[in-house]
Order: C-alpha cells, then structure tokens, then sequence
C-alpha cells in the first residue's frame, strides 16, 4: 500500500488525464470523476480509481486537485451539496489547477475554509506537451505551509515551481502568462506569413529565428503547428480567449494598460467568432491568413 497521500482528482481532459497519470506513475493513489466515460476508461487503465461521482471521488481524499475549463466549472464542482467542499474531510487541501479568474480562487479560499479545507490555486502553464512530459511550470497562490505540503505533489508533474503570494496569486499570475503567449502567437503568426509571402525558406527561417532572440518556448513548441497548418487542440482558442478576458478585465481593475494585449485579445475572439474557437492556440496563424488576402482551408 502506498503511503503518499491519497489523491482525488476532478477534470480529466486534455490537460487533466495526462496529469493524473504522471501522479500515477510517481506512486500515488489517484481516484478520479470526470463527465465522458472514456476519460474514466482511460483512468483505470493507467492504475487509477474511477468514480462515479464528486463525493465518491473526494472520499477519505488527503489532497483534491481540480482541472476544468474555467470559473463557472470551478464554482460547478465546489459548491452545493453533491460538491467539493460538502463531501471532503475536514483539513483536506483542496489544489485548483484550473485557469480562472483570480477572484474566483479567493472566494473558494473563503468558503473552504469555513468547512476547515486548505486550498491552493495552481494553474499551469506548458500546454498539453508540457503536461505529458511533466515539465509544467506552476504557479501557485495560498499559504506557504500548503505549499511546502503540495510541493512533492507539484514535482510530479512540473519542473518549475514557485508560489507567488496569497490566496489569487497563482492565477493572477497564470493571466499574465497568457497574455505574454497570446501575445507572441500573434507576432509568431505573422512572422510566418510575412515571411511565406516574401518567398523565403520557412522552416530554415523557423529554425535561425529560434535560435536567436526571437526564441521562445512558443515557437519552439508551436513550429510544427505553423509549418504543417496542424491545429490540433493542444490549448484551444475558446480556452485562450476566455483567458484573454480574464487578463484583460483584472488589469482594468487595477488601472494596468494593456495596448498590444487589447488588440490581440480582439484577435482571438475574431477568430473564435469565425469558427475556429475549437482549434489550437496556433491557429491565430488563419487570422493573419485572412487580412492578408489568403483564404484558409
């Protein structure tokens, strides 16, 4: 028997299921609940419990992780009696590693702790590779003392770690970060369409701008995606735009201008509007192809 904490984790998606499997791997007991059956198949194939629902998931749990798609699915699977906090033992440390806004994260503190749960809010950054691989870097809001308690948890599943202050820090931070990726999406996208239209090698332009100061974790990951057109949802335009109105809304609150953001954050939803909400993060490349005058597939 296993004597790491006992995992319950809630979300097994694209991000989700690979992430739980590499707790698998590092040992712990991992009992999970999540909508589409198959996700649970695939649960149990990698050593893992399913469950049918959130209270049998979060039974006798030391440690609860949470990865869903944004606020209203936090707030879901937290709150009400068939929920979280209704369901776990008291002194549990409940870890949200979903994306949300980070007023979301310190309302959930607020409310768990009332019911005598610990929570951290630890959303992550790396996308679906960095999730399989284990390289994730995490953000971390919440007291230092669950920190130090989580972080063999975080070890297994990403490779830099770092708590950035109280309850809403981690996502705070998680905003930042897409808003920088969105960002360099956008001025990669365009690079690769002034540079196709000007009649140049692409993938050994790709390759020499990598290396130099145009280099970035988003072209290296995102090189193959622009050069074969493949917008396979590793992190999904829907996902990205609903971050961008998180960044966006949380730097007027506190009165931070955000001129290039702005305008890309109109970018993504553009292109969501078009259709392509569904497709990769890379895919902004479709929305330079339009306004400049090239009709994509």
């Amino acid at each position: 028997m296993s004597t790491l904490p006992k995992i319950a984790w809630i979300g097994l998606g694209i991000m989700g299921a690979p992430m739980a499997e590499n707790l698998l791997k590092a040992g712990y007991p991992v009992t999970g609940h999540t909508l589409e059956p198959d996700k649970l198949d695939r649960l149990a194939t990698a050593g893992g419990t399913p469950a049918a629902s959130i209270a049998e998931a979060v039974a006798g749990a030391d440690v609860i992780v949470t990865m869903v798609p944004a606020s209203p699915q936090v707030e879901a699977i937290a709150y009400g009696p068939d929920g979280i906090l209704a369901n776990a033992r008291r002194g549990a440390l409940l870890i949200d590693m979903s994306s949300i806004t980070p007023q979301t994260s310190v309302d959930l503190a607020a409310a768990a702790a009332e019911r005598g749960l610990r929570v951290l809010d630890a959303p992550v950054s790396g996308g679906e590779a960095g999730a399989i691989e284990a390289v994730l870097s995490i953000m971390v809001g919440g007291p230092q003392e669950d920190f130090d308690a989580a972080r063999p948890l975080f070890e297994a599943l990403g490779t830099t770690i770092v708590r950035c202050g109280p309850h809403g820090a981690g996502q705070t931070v998680k905003a930042a970060n897409q808003l920088i990726v969105a960002v360099n999406l956008q001025a990669c996208a365009e690079a690769v369409v002034f540079l196709e239209k000007s009649g140049v090698d692409l993938t050994a332009a790709l390759e020499v701008l990598g290396g130099g100061l145009a280099g970035s974790t988003v072209l290296t990951r995102k090189k193959t995606n622009f050069l074969n057109r493949d917008f396979t949802p590793g992190f999904r335009i829907d996902l990205h735009h609903k971050d961008m109105g998180i960044v966006t809304d949380a730097a007027r609150t506190v009165g931070a201008a955000l001129p290039v953001g702005t305008l890309v954050a109109s970018l993504v939803a553009a292109l969501r509007a078009q259709g392509d909400g569904g497709l990769d993060h890379s895919a902004l490349l479709r929305g330079v192809e339009r306004l400049s005058g090239h009709t994509t597939g």
